[in-house]
C-alpha cells in the first residue's frame, strides 16, 4: 500500500509498505478520508516529540473496515467506521480515576499513518473509541470525530455558570480548532462568541459559523470584548494558538469568575509568567486539557451526527495521497482550514 513518511521536518515521500494485518481484536481500515491538523502541521515544520522522524503521518481518518481480527465484537467487514486515533488501557492508576486522557500507555499504540491506503486500528481502539458511520454523515466529516473529542473534553469543564445564554466566550485564534471550539461552545447554550485571529478568510469563516463578532490583526480586541460585556470581560476565554505570548495574556480578558482554558499547546520547554494577584483575588479558574476520554468521543460522535452544525465548512479543499507534500505546503500559508486526503482518489492510489 502507498503510505506518506514524514521523514524530517519539511520532508514527506510516499512510500510503498506492506498492508497492515489485523491481530486479535484488531480492524484493518480502508481509509475513505483523512484530514489534516494543525499538530501535523507543527510536526512538518519543528518535529513533533510523540512522532520521532522517520514516521507514518496521520491521524483524522474514517474509512471502511477490510479485515476483522479474531474477538472482534460489533464490528464486521464492510462497517463503514470513524475512530479516535488512541484507546485508554483502562487499567492504569489514570484508568481508574476516569482520567483516560492522561492513561500511562495512550500514546504506545496511538494510530499513526492515516495518510495511507489502510492503517490498521489497535484492540484498545477498536474497544471504545470506534463508532460506525451514519450512511447520512460524509467520510471528511466522520474524520473530524477525534479533534472534535479534545475540544468535548476541553468543554466539558464549563460550569452552569458559564454556559449561559447570557454569557461570552473568546475564542483567540481561527484555525480548526478555534472553529471547533466556536461549534462546541454554541452546543453548550453560550450565547455570545467573540473570534479572534489574523487571517481574515478564516474569520469569515468563523463568521459564517456563527460568530458574533471577529476580531482581525490591527484590530482593538479589549474594546470589542469590553463593548461586548458591558465592561467585565469574557466568561470564557479559549487560547487555541499555542503562542506562550498569547497564553500570558489570556488571562487579561476574562471577567472575574471566568474561565481561561489554554487549550492551544505551546513547544516544549518555554515558560510564561502570569498575574498572580489578578488571578487568584478575581476567582479566574485556569485550565488546560489535553486529548480526551472515551465519553469525550461519545459526545463528539453525538455532535457530528445530531446537530444542524454545517461540519462541512471545516473541510476546505481536496487532494490525493501523491499530493500531500503540495499540501503541506499550502497549509503553511493559511490558505485552507482542512484538506481532505483521498487516498483511494482516482490518480492517487489503489
Amino acid at each position: 500500500m502507498k503510505c506518506a513518511i514524514l521523514e524530517t521536518p519539511g520532508t514527506i515521500r510516499i512510500d510503498v509498505l506492506p498492508d497492515p494485518q489485523a491481530g486479535a481484536g484488531d480492524v484493518i481500515v480502508k481509509i475513505r478520508a483523512a484530514l489534516t491538523c494543525g499538530t501535523d502541521l507543527k510536526a512538518y515544520r519543528r518535529g513533533h516529540p510523540k512522532m520521532p522522524c522517520p514516521t507514518p503521518f496521520g491521524h483524522e481518518f474514517a474509512g471502511d473496515i477490510v479485515e476483522v481480527g479474531s474477538g472482534v465484537d460489533g464490528f464486521a467487514v464492510g462497517d463503514s467506521v470513524m475512530s479516535a486515533n488512541t484507546g485508554p488501557c483502562g487499567a492504569c492508576f489514570f484508568c481508574d480515576r476516569a482520567q483516560e486522557n492522561l492513561c500511562s500507555s495512550i500514546m504506545d499504540e496511538m494510530i499513526l499513518g492515516a495518510y495511507a491506503e489502510y492503517v490498521r486500528v489497535p484492540s484498545r481502539v477498536v474497544r471504545s473509541n470506534v463508532y460506525r458511520k451514519p450512511d447520512g454523515l460524509p467520510f471528511e466529516q466522520a474524520a473530524l470525530l477525534e479533534p472534535l473529542s479534545s475540544v468535548c473534553f476541553g468543554a466539558a469543564e464549563l460550569t452552569p455558570d458559564l454556559a449561559r445564554s447570557d454569557a461570552t466566550a473568546l475564542v483567540i485564534g481561527a484555525g480548526p480548532i478555534a472553529l471547533l471550539w466556536l461549534a462546541v461552545l454554541r452546543e453548550a447554550g453560550i450565547g455570545r462568541v467573540i473570534v479572534a485571529g489574523r487571517r481574515r478568510p478564516r474569520l469569515e469563516v468563523a463568521r459564517a459559523l456563527g460568530a458574533d463578532v471577529i476580531v482581525g490583526e490591527g484590530d482593538d480586541l479589549p474594546a470589542a470584548i469590553n463593548e461586548a460585556t458591558d465592561g467585565r470581560g469574557a466568561d470564557v476565554v479559549v487560547e487555541c494558538t499555542g503562542s506562550p505570548d498569547v497564553w500570558e495574556q489570556a488571562p487579561g480578558y476574562a471577567r472575574k469568575g471566568g474561565m481561561v482554558v489554554l487549550f492551544g499547546g505551546c513547544k516544549q520547554g518555554t515558560g510564561i509568567l502570569l498575574d498572580t494577584y489578578a488571578i487568584h483575588y478575581d476567582g479566574i479558574r485556569i485550565t488546560s486539557p489535553f486529548h480526551f476520554r472515551p465519553k469525550d468521543v461519545a459526545e463528539a460522535f453525538r455532535l457530528l451526527n445530531s446537530t444542524s452544525f454545517d461540519w462541512s465548512r471545516f473541510i476546505t479543499s481536496h487532494a490525493a495521497l501523491d499530493e500531500l507534500a503540495e499540501v503541506f505546503e499550502r497549509l503553511e500559508t493559511g490558505e485552507d482550514i482542512k484538506c481532505a486526503i483521498l487516498p483511494h482518489l482516482p490518480g492517487g492510489g489503489s
